[in-house]
């Protein structure tokens, strides 16, 4: 039997998922870093019971991942943290991927009423 609180969390896996995927080598420039956080949110925001997503995009390591001449590299989740809220049935879950060890790590920061 599905609860509440597992539903919530399966819908903020599939909004990390479809930010994770549907962003990832799009090409970003320090430049361009704030109007990408504003589409990506926005686009996520966009799906049922996404209560809130914080992009935030990090010149510093957009600028030292630009290895050729054109000024702009490829979105990963190296050069990002996220953090969101989604609310399921009364559930509020939140979420973020942030770098850990080398990794961009998604995980659940809070389940709860």
């Amino acid at each position: 039997m599905t609860t509440d609180a597992h539903q919530a969390c399966f819908e903020a896996g599939i909004k990390f998922g479809s930010l994770y995927h549907q962003f990832a080598g799009t090409p970003v420039s320090p430049a361009s870093t704030r109007s990408l956080e504003v589409a990506m949110a926005e686009a996520i925001e966009n799906q049922p019971y996404c209560e809130s997503v914080d992009v935030t995009v990090h010149d510093d390591r957009v600028a030292d991942a630009i290895d050729h001449e054109n000024g702009y590299t490829e979105l990963t989740g190296s050069l990002m943290d996220v953090e969101m809220r989604i609310a399921y049935e009364g559930v509020d879950v939140h979420t973020r991927m942030r770098m850990v060890d080398g990794y961009p790590l998604m995980e659940l920061v809070a389940v709860g009423d």
